[in-house]
């Protein structure tokens, strides 16, 4: 179990229909095709033995490794220092387009920058999580690893300087592999191709070089269009191409991580998978996309969930809180029990059984896009407004019932306040969609339900003995979530309960600026073990400072909060009380939450000076 890398010691590489994580050794330890949500090729993330892995590292040596993006791109440089040289691995995957296809290339191109180094590759594939068998044939130019749904096929660079020869490549039944050793100058590489339609294909240098440029212009190209010119221009602008790495193109559906398993607690159950699509994450992608001038990819977003909305037949739960990135409702979940974990934390989960869970907050979260998404000239379709007002004549029948809440508890149902909170905030902005675009809708009624909702919160979620808001209606615990009432527009920032609930927050959530989802010891949520501190509700209690005029803890908080990202700017879901990163990586939400407040701070700020 030692041998497993820190998550924060990987890089993220993508072709915007899946993804690949790249340690700093050079190992590509988790790699599914060809989607986000397909089974792996390499999960060695999820253990050492039996996940398989693509490595390509120095061999034999002691050396030291570094890890930095290209600038402007999400093309990862892994460099290699030893006393006798200086390597380079440079790891990207041409984009694919907004076509779905099964075809997709992962590139390694190594090159010596100074004095001499050996090296080792080898490929271990282990299809479908380890479970499938594969098949190995060589042929002239390369390898085909054929199991029962997928291949891939293996080249090495034809006219690669100092590579190893056709003829020391090491094949057996785990796999190939070789060693070769690279001078000053040399450069080399391997392809890796799922699906190809033909046989192995080796490339060039020279066609492996134009594809570097060609991805390289892309990210660039796209990277121009944001409008952020604020004091946190490149952690902004890394999670920008982050969140963009984890959009399935063909549907522009924001998953929530590109990984499965990775434990909230080391060695414990908290372990889920998250490379699906959340109503409420996607719905949060809209502010920051509009907030940097991304309009094409909120658009695309938007079109998605116009689409969950227009499908839902369910009269019991209209809207599923998440769904695969085709828009697919089926998400069995299943325990991998060959999988030993990530540094034995079991169960490995696929699937994720939540799914089915009631949560009222994720209609408050999609009525607030749309409504921002209006104000930006986004305007709904009529066929989308007409499924909206029926979601929301639903929600008027359905809000005033336990729910499973926010953070998908397994303990059983509760009034949670934000769910209740959220509920009036999808009533809410569903009525100024109403009036402000003559749209038909029952808005006399919707306004009624909304008030109730208000009056509701304020009396039965604030408790008088803790002077705050509380996770739900039957406890006095404290939950982080609530840190968005003010700015939800709910609650004024500067109003006596909202001021003491901030307070009661700082003095129990809070631990050394960074800020726990609720205690699970207090408010049990049906799974054993803890958790590290939430990355997205520290990012919350940064603009909540911010709202309540505290000015210098925000920006003190939100600049603490930046030094826990890793070396290549990327955040996980948690961070451990050792200041490790757990938690499935890297987090859309994290990267949502550190744009959102990122902009707005510097508009607070700006407005200071």
């Amino acid at each position: 179990m030692d041998s497993y890398p820190a998550v924060e010691d990987h890089g993220l590489i993508g072709d915007l229909q899946t993804a690949a994580l790249i340690t700093k050794d050079g190992t590509v330890d988790w790699f599914c095709a060809p989607r986000f949500d397909s089974p792996s090729i390499f999960g060695a993330l999820l253990d050492r033995r039996k996940g398989g892995h693509f490595q390509l590292s120095p061999d034999g040596i002691d050396y030291a490794s570094k890890q930095l993006y290209l600038p402007g791109t999400p093309i990862l440089i892994t460099r290699f220092h030893s006393a006798d040289g200086v390597g380079e691995l440079l790891d990207f995957m041409p984009v694919t387009g907004e076509r779905a296809t099964n075809r997709h290339r992962l590139i390694r191109l190594v090159r010596m920058i100074r004095g001499s180094m050996p090296f080792r590759f080898d490929c271990q594939p282990k299809f479908n999580y380890g479970r499938d068998p594969f098949e190995l044939e060589v042929h002239p130019e390369g390898d085909v690893f054929r199991s029962q749904t997928l291949t891939f096929t293996l080249a090495l660079f034809k006219d690669a300087k100092g590579l190893v020869d056709a003829g020391a490549i090491n094949r057996d039944a785990q796999g190939v592999s070789a060693r070769f050793t690279l001078q000053a100058g040399d450069i080399g590489g391997v392809v890796l191709e799922t699906a190809c339609p033909h046989a192995p294909r080796a490339l060039s240098t020279d066609e492996a070089c134009e594809l570097l440029a060609d991805t390289r212009d892309f990210w660039r190209r796209w990277l121009d269009r944001s409008r952020y010119r604020g004091r946190w221009r490149e952690a902004v602008e890394r999670s920008a191409m982050t969140l963009k790495l984890m959009t399935y193109a063909p549907t522009g559906a924001l998953v929530a991580a590109p990984t499965a398993g990775l434990p909230e607690q080391i060695g414990g159950q908290r372990n889920w998978d998250y490379r699906y699509t959340w109503i409420r994450d996607a719905s949060f992608s809209v502010h920051a996309l509009l907030k940097l001038g991304f309009t094409d990819e909120a658009e695309k977003y938007l079109l998605w969930l116009d689409a969950r909305i227009r499908e839902a037949r369910d009269p019991d739960l209209p809207l599923q809180i998440m769904y695969r990135v085709d828009g697919s409702p089926d998400l069995p979940e299943e325990v991998l029990s060959h999988l030993e974990g990530y540094r034995g934390s079991a169960p490995v989960r696929i699937g994720n059984g939540a799914s089915g869970q009631l949560q009222l907050d994720i209609h408050g979260e999609a009525l607030n896009s749309l409504e921002l998404a209006d104000r930006n000239g986004l305007i709904a379709p009529y066929e989308g407004w007409r499924k909206t007002a029926e979601l929301m004549d639903w929600l008027c029948e359905h809000w005033d019932q336990p729910e499973d809440g926010i953070w998908e508890t397994r303990s059983g149902r509760q009034d949670f306040t934000y769910g209740r909170m959220m509920s009036w905030v999808a009533l809410d902005r569903a009525i100024r969609l109403a009036q402000r675009r003559g749209r038909p809708g029952d808005t006399t009624r919707w306004t009624t339900e909304r008030n109730t909702i208000y009056e509701q919160v304020m009396t039965r979620g604030f408790h008088p003995g803790r002077q705050a808001f509380v996770q739900h209606y039957r406890t006095d615990i404290l939950d982080a979530s609530l840190l968005a009432m003010p700015g939800l527009g709910f609650i004024s920032p500067m109003d006596p309960m909202w001021e003491s609930t901030l307070r009661a927050i700082d003095g129990e959530l809070v631990s050394d600026s960074l800020v726990y989802r609720y205690d699970p010891n207090a408010s049990p949520d049906g799974l054993a073990g803890t958790e590290g501190t939430f990355s997205m509700c520290t990012f919350w209690y940064v603009q909540a400072l911010a709202q309540a005029g505290r000015l210098d803890d925000a920006r003190l908080t939100f600049e603490k909060m930046l030094t826990y990202s890793n070396p290549l700017g990327l955040y996980s879901e948690e961070i451990a009380p050792t200041g490790e990163q757990i938690g499935n990586f890297p987090q859309a939400f994290s990267h949502l939450s550190l744009i959102s407040t990122a902009t707005h701070l510097d508009d607070l700020l700006d407005q200071q000076r």
